[in-house]
């Protein structure tokens, strides 16, 4: 056996193995850094579906909240009886900044936030924007993400 080691090792020009010491560790450094890439992609993808879906929750509630404020004067003018109920759509940008407030948004958000066309006396359209920071893809993403949801409501009485 010592013959065999013997001539392994002089054909490898007298190198006994050494070569290969530490390959082990570089693959392990190489999986862990993917592995972490990966686990951040994850997080930060799972963060940027969670504010989408409450960016279009804010403004379905917020289109809801300005579509509420109702023209009582022309509801009353009506020759219809009351079968239509006319919005407020003149107030819908202060009617959604003070909903939006009281859900608890940043001030960027809530200025950021507006009503969008079609808006009339029959329907109006919501935009809020929620801004975020990935947590762990920073490295490759810089400043602020931004969310956006945008959500209409009809003023009905049936």
């Amino acid at each position: 056996m010592n013959l065999l080691h013997a001539r392994w090792t002089a054909a490898r020009g007298g190198r006994d193995g050494d070569g290969d010491r530490g390959s082990g560790a570089i693959a392990v450094v190489i999986f862990a850094l993917l592995f972490i890439a990966l686990a951040a992609f994850v997080v930060d993808g799972g963060m940027t579906v969670a504010k989408r879906e409450r960016a279009a929750d804010l403004a379905e509630q917020a289109a809801r909240a300005a579509a509420q404020d109702i023209d009582v004067d022309a509801l009353r003018a009506a020759e219809d009886l009351g079968a239509t109920a006319p919005i407020n759509y003149t107030n819908c940008d202060a009617d959604i900044r003070t909903f939006l407030t009281a859900a608890g948004l940043d001030t960027d958000d809530v200025t950021a936030s507006r009503c969008v066309a079609p808006t009339d006396a029959d329907q109006v359209t919501v935009e809020v924007q929620l801004t975020y920071q990935p947590m762990l893809s920073g490295f490759f993403l810089s400043g602020d993400q931004h969310a956006k949801g945008v959500a209409s409501a009809q003023s009905l009485t049936r």
